[in-house]
């Protein structure tokens, strides 16, 4: 597929595997999470927490079991997205709302994220995932939050 080119095959098949993420997450099932990954140990998730900065399939793998020994997902909701695809690669940036419940209290979580992804022979894996928050201490009309320095 040329640049440009995005066909709706593989747009379906690209977010197909946010339903998968989802419901792999819920379910606490970390070889079903891990299939969405690249198979190549050059995988890379950056979390929201200060220490959630990792590479490779084994420290990815490790990140997952910690998420879901200290909380469990109950429902991912979707939120505006826009996805760009050239050739065999594709960078999805995509809202979501994370219901979780963390020793039996209900969390909702505003969520920014940007994935990576590469077309394999058996379909697209993802590469990268980034997790963000919004800054607080900031109007809808500020570049950057008031740190008070």
């Amino acid at each position: 597929m040329a640049a440009g080119e995005t066909g709706t095959r593989d747009r379906a098949a690209i977010l197909a595997t946010l339903d998968e993420y989802a419901a792999a997450y819920c379910a606490k099932d970390i070889d079903r999470m891990m299939n969405l990954f690249d198979s190549g140990d050059e995988i890379s998730v950056i979390g929201t927490g200060a220490d959630e900065l990792c590479s490779g399939w084994s420290a990815v793998r490790q990140l997952f079991v910690r998420n879901f020994a200290e909380a469990t997902a109950l429902q991912f909701r979707w939120g505006w997205r826009h996805l760009t695809v050239l050739d065999d690669f594709a960078l999805l940036a995509q809202l979501v709302e994370l219901q979780i419940r963390v020793d039996g209290d209900g969390r909702t979580i505003p969520l920014r994220w940007t994935i990576g992804l590469v077309c394999r022979a058996d379909g697209w894996r993802w590469l990268h995932r980034n997790a963000s928050v919004a800054a607080g201490g900031q109007s809808d009309d500020q570049a950057y939050p008031d740190t008070g320095a």
